[in-house]
């Protein structure tokens, strides 16, 4: 299918249309910053620096050892850990050995885990010793045949190491001791141990499978996302050219968004070693020790979610941290409110932006330009070098002229091959080589794009179509709003009506009588929000984005109760 590319002619000449892509898998980026870089910081974790070399001799010792336990080519190794070295060292050392990678979320509880290691056939788990418990219960329910067990403490620097035991069994309540031995492995142990010889995997870089990446499962049962070596370099390289002013050797990224999820583990991880970046982790995200962290460890990039720059922006202290260091940043996994850019910007003296993606696009689609052009507001930019992107039609699945809203559809090398084990929702996701994305949005005349709301989330109520996406602009405008998110809930009048869940940033006083009228000042009536609830916080996922989904489904809930009752 041809289709019209206007957004082309805003491309700086730095940018090109198309890249050509290496043919080299992912793991063999890391084995070239090793050759290129091999005393260069590649890890910075709570003041212990890791080089390159260091990763890639741990990551070999790894592989070998999981040859030795029985991995072969196209065999799943689950990973379940938080930002921390070993969540590096285990995902080039799975790709080493030849394996797949199946990312895990390590909030997961048993049931959880049981669905997505049958679903995936894992052989092997990696994963936190505070952990250990909920997944060896998990594991004869499954396929497991061996865990390996690592610890924070274990990428600590001395005195740390010795201490972060006591708090973690304060924090926790539970010290796990795990012997290296049957099918329990050590990963200190393992990386004592004489390295062992490691047999050569070929790889096909177009078809062979890295990655099994796991959808948020907001709607039904997660689907595991098959990611190509392809798939990822095709996006890392696209990452790289987008940021065309960043130094190959020479940038720091701030990782805080997980890499257990796609986002990371593309714009963090693999760029970083693709580009021997110096990754400053951070196992999870506590406003003031991130704040601590920018303004000591002197990050320039900071990819991340809304919530994570709400978060810094609403700190009391904020003032006092300089965070001048931060040159870019590219906000995705959630709508990025105008407000919060703008604010961010003025902190930092940095360019922050909004782009798109999803885990089915390995993940990002569309971004803003964060240099030498203007940015569009409210809108997710434009789409990256080689990638297509065109409005269907709700009714036809024809594209649809600029300015009318329909799917959101992309078309690119970093598009998944399909749904692990599901052929009937590939299908349905999948036409011609295009992706739906489910979400709903036009492109203007000058080629930008904007997402109006995920197709399941639109609010039909009195026969209009109500995107929440644009109420909560509206109020994330109001100075007293620290977060917000709008929502259809069940009316027996008018089908659905619209509820605005909001938390309020610290000593505001603010009613709902007083959103009421802020709202009617900028929205037809029919948008305005009929009910407001005030919360501390909001339900997120773990790379902090709302889940819209969890409310309207406690809502149900509620109602149900009452009719019961009733």
């Amino acid at each position: 299918m041809q289709i019209e590319k206007p957004w082309l002619k805003h491309y700086p000449e730095e940018i090109p249309h198309t890249l050509t892509y290496s043919s080299q898998p992912v793991q063999q980026y890391l084995v070239n910053a090793a050759k290129e870089f091999p005393d260069k910081s590649a890890i910075h974790f709570m003041g212990k620096e890791s080089s390159f070399k260091d990763i890639y001799e741990k990551a070999t010792k790894l592989a070998a050892y999981l040859q030795h336990l029985g991995i072969s080519k196209g065999d799943r190794v689950a990973i379940m850990l938080p930002n921390i070295p070993q969540t590096v060292i285990s995902y080039f050392g799975v790709l080493l050995a030849g394996g797949v990678v199946v990312m895990t979320n390590p909030l997961y509880m048993e049931r959880e885990i049981e669905y997505q290691m049958n679903d995936s056939g894992a052989k092997m788990i990696i994963t936190l010793d505070i952990l250990f418990p909920r997944v060896s219960k998990a594991m004869p329910s499954t396929q497991l045949k061996h865990i390996i067990v690592t610890a924070i403490k274990d990428a600590l620097p001395f005195p740390k190491n010795l201490i972060y035991p006591f708090i973690q069994k304060k924090q926790y309540g539970i010290v796990v001791n795990v012997k290296h031995a049957g099918s329990q492995h050590l990963l200190t142990e393992i990386l004592k141990q004489p390295a062992k010889s490691l047999k050569t995997v070929d790889f096909d870089f177009e078809e062979d499978i890295a990655l099994l990446q796991y959808t948020g499962g907001t709607t039904g049962f997660p689907k595991g996302v098959i990611l190509t070596h392809k798939n990822l370099i095709a996006n890392a390289t696209m990452c790289k050219f987008w940021m065309y002013k960043c130094k190959r050797g020479e940038e720091k990224v701030l990782g805080i968004i997980p890499f257990f999820h796609v986002y990371g583990m593309t714009t963090v991880m693999v760029l970083s070693v693709m580009q021997a970046f110096e990754m400053i982790l951070l196992p999870k995200f506590d406003p003031e020790t991130t704040l601590k962290t920018i303004q000591k460890q002197r990050p320039t990039l900071f990819p991340g979610a809304p919530t994570l720059y709400i978060g810094l922006l609403n700190h009391p202290d904020l003032s006092k941290y300089d965070l001048s260091s931060i040159d870019s940043c590219i906000s995705g996994s959630a709508p990025l409110p105008v407000e919060v850019q703008q604010n961010f910007e003025e902190v930092t003296g940095g360019k922050l932006v909004e782009g798109f993606g999803l885990t089915e696009s390995s993940p990002v689609t569309h971004s803003n330009f964060l240099w030498d052009r203007p940015r569009v507001k409210g809108s997710i930019g434009v789409p990256w070098p080689d990638t297509e992107a065109a409005i269907f039609s709700m009714e036809n699945g024809e594209p649809v002229p600029p300015g009318e809203i329909g799917e959101l559809a992309v078309f690119g090398p970093q598009v998944m091959k399909g749904y692990w084990n599901k052929p009937e929702d590939t299908a349905q996701t999948l036409r011609n080589g295009w992706l739906l994305t489910g979400d709903l949005g036009y492109m203007d005349e000058d080629g930008y794009f904007y997402i109006v709301d995920r197709k399941k989330d639109m609010i039909i109520a009195g026969g209009f179509n109500i995107y929440p996406r644009e109420i909560e602009e509206v109020l994330y405008e109001h100075p007293d709003v620290q977060e917000v998110v709008a929502a259809g809930v069940p009316d027996p009048y008018r089908g659905e009506t619209v509820k605005a869940y909001v938390v309020l940033k610290e000593e505001a006083n603010v009613t709902e009588e007083d959103l009421n009228q802020f709202a009617r000042k900028h929205l037809a009536a029919y948008k305005v929000p009929r009910i407001y609830e005030f919360r501390k916080e909001l339900p997120k996922t773990a790379v902090g984005k709302i889940l819209r989904r969890a409310l309207v489904d406690e809502e149900k809930k509620k109602i149900e109760e009452l009719t019961k009752q009733a």
